[in-house]
């Protein structure tokens, strides 16, 4: 026979037992459904680094959006799940895991993957198979020339990336009174299909001001020696050198900029923060004018995360470092594919596709919207100003904090 105090003690734990069932079954009961999403990302080879970032921009989104109680569709609450592969920084194995997410892991909508020429690869697959994806990663105009109505692209494209920084030395020249058609414009990029659109958007700016292009040329492929384009630019004597060739590129330039001491008044390149200019270079690779999609200076306030600035605090709580862009755009992504499902009201990816074509939303990357080929056509790409190691937003003017210094000093005045 048991004593009271046994029996009391059995009650209470079953009692305790029933209300933790009880309580598991309430937490079932209010658990949303999951959206899942598949991704393709470089976590290795040679787009690791911004593979990672990017990813982490996607699963930043994904747990704030869950966080805050999911999206509602038609009456229903859902939380968000991507399913990723490691697509080795290989367009072909990009390719491969996009069609198993599609056709075996059964994910319902795409998120795109790093580089333009994986998702070039990965766009294929997702148009083949009616599959709405936004991607952040991709920007150059070739994915845009194909006829896709599956793909929307939250980034600003490739020719836009310097277009800024001609429109920003025809103010300066303006302003002091004098003539852009007496500007020169030197151009050093890759032989990729990136720096060939930015070339382009370059190269129709200069149109645009009447100024003269008096050097255009491609950086070396394997970016060791670009003295060839230097001397020319002693001897030109440009108002300004714009640079592209992806990191190797910007290194390449800031180093022997320094090391042959070239004196130019503007000197513009992409990837700046990728290449870590100022860690590798300090005070020389000061006044340099970096392009990037987005900063946490910009005055742009979303549903989600709220400022720029408030984007930047979550991420850095997050992962113990300041957001990249591609971060930022990665992070942009998700909330427009969420914004499209709660519109459409639905799962069915046609009602979604129709539905992220008629997107025009503010968020903290920025506005978005998108014309017919899937580009965003509301973005500006901003210019930032290294100096001292702070990236100080100077362009465009209708969002600069501050005064570019142009033209830069010459070597023997620094």
């Amino acid at each position: 026979m048991l004593g009271q105090h046994a029996r009391h003690f059995i009650v209470v734990v079953n009692a305790l037992a029933f209300g933790l069932i009880l309580a598991s079954g309430a937490s079932q009961a209010a658990r949303n459904e999951e959206i899942l999403i598949g991704a393709p990302m470089s976590l290795s080879g040679q787009h690791a680094t911004n593979g990672k970032h990017s990813r982490r921009g996607y699963q930043l989104a994904v747990n704030f959006i869950n966080e805050n109680g999911g999206i509602e569709v038609d009456g229903k609450k859902y939380d968000f799940k991507i399913k990723y592969y490691d697509d080795e920084s290989n367009p072909k194995l990009a390719a491969k895991f996009a069609k198993r997410l599609i056709t075996r892991d059964n994910v319902q909508f795409m998120l795109g993957p790093y580089s333009t020429a994986i998702t070039d690869t990965v766009a294929d697959v997702t148009e083949k198979y009616r599959m709405p994806m936004v991607q952040a990663n991709g920007a150059s105009l070739s994915l845009f020339e194909k006829d896709r109505i599956y793909m929307f692209a939250v980034l600003s494209s490739a020719d836009q990336y310097l277009t800024e920084a001609l429109n920003l030395i025809a103010e300066q020249t303006t302003a002091a009174g004098g003539d852009t058609s007496t500007l020169k414009v030197a151009i050093a990029v890759e032989n990729d299909s990136f720096s060939g659109d930015l070339r382009q958007g370059v190269m129709n700016a200069s149109d645009k001001f009447d100024m003269k292009v008096v050097i255009d040329e491609f950086l070396p492929r394997d970016f060791k020696d670009m003295t060839f384009i230097l001397d020319k630019v002693k001897e030109q004597k440009p108002d300004i050198l714009v640079v592209s060739g992806h990191e190797g590129g910007a290194e390449l330039a800031i180093r022997q900029i320094k090391e042959q001491q070239v004196d130019v008044p503007m000197l513009a390149m992409t990837h700046c923060e990728g290449a870590d200019i100022h860690g590798m270079y300090g005070v020389y690779a000061d006044y340099t004018v970096c392009a990037t999609q987005w900063s946490s200076d910009m005055p742009f306030n979303g549903k989600w995360f709220g400022s720029p600035h408030d984007y930047m605090k979550r991420f850095e709580a997050e992962y113990g470092y300041e957001p990249p862009y591609q971060a930022a755009e990665s992070s942009a992504a998700v909330l427009v594919l969420a914004d499209a499902i709660q519109r459409a009201g639905s799962l069915d990816r046609e009602k979604v596709r129709e539905a992220l074509s008629k997107t025009d939303m503010e968020t903290f990357f920025g506005w978005i919207r998108f014309d017919e080929t899937g580009k965003n056509v509301a973005k500006p790409i901003v210019l930032r100003q290294l100096m001292k190691g702070r990236y100080l937003v100077v362009a465009p003017s209708g969002y600069a904090k501050h005064q570019v210094v142009y033209p830069r000093p010459n070597w023997s005045e620094r």
